[in-house]
């Protein structure tokens, strides 16, 4: 299986109509803890991150991955509607469902998983 590098910014105008944006942090609070606190994140803003959606996993002997030809169909233990699993550097962060957006996939969150780190 490929992997592929997707630029959020390749999805253009209908993404961010999609989903309306929120507004920054500097403009959501009045205080001056949260300025402090966004010129802080700011360092960070550009640190590319891998982001991965798994749709689903399968489990099999090499003798069976190596019969795999063109049009072959590998079972994955998902339903079909189920939440996909998102990671970002490899780790768990949220579920969510696949989209489309001007015919290329892409994923929508709909749950945030809680950190036991803290």
């Amino acid at each position: 299986m490929a992997t592929e590098d997707l630029n959020l910014n390749e999805l253009g105008n209908s993404a961010q109509q999609a989903a309306p944006a929120a507004a920054p942090p500097a403009q959501q609070g009045a205080a001056g803890d949260d300025n402090k606190a966004t010129r802080q994140l700011e360092a960070v803003y550009d640190v590319p991150v891998q982001v991965s959606a798994v749709l689903g996993r399968a489990t099999m002997q090499v003798s069976q991955l190596l019969k795999l030809g063109r049009g072959a169909v590998v079972e994955l233990d998902r339903k079909v509607g189920e939440a996909i699993d998102i990671y970002v550097n490899n780790r768990l962060v949220a579920r969510g469902e696949v989209v489309v957006v001007d015919e290329r996939l892409g994923v929508t969150m709909t749950e945030i998983i809680k950190s036991d780190r803290g």
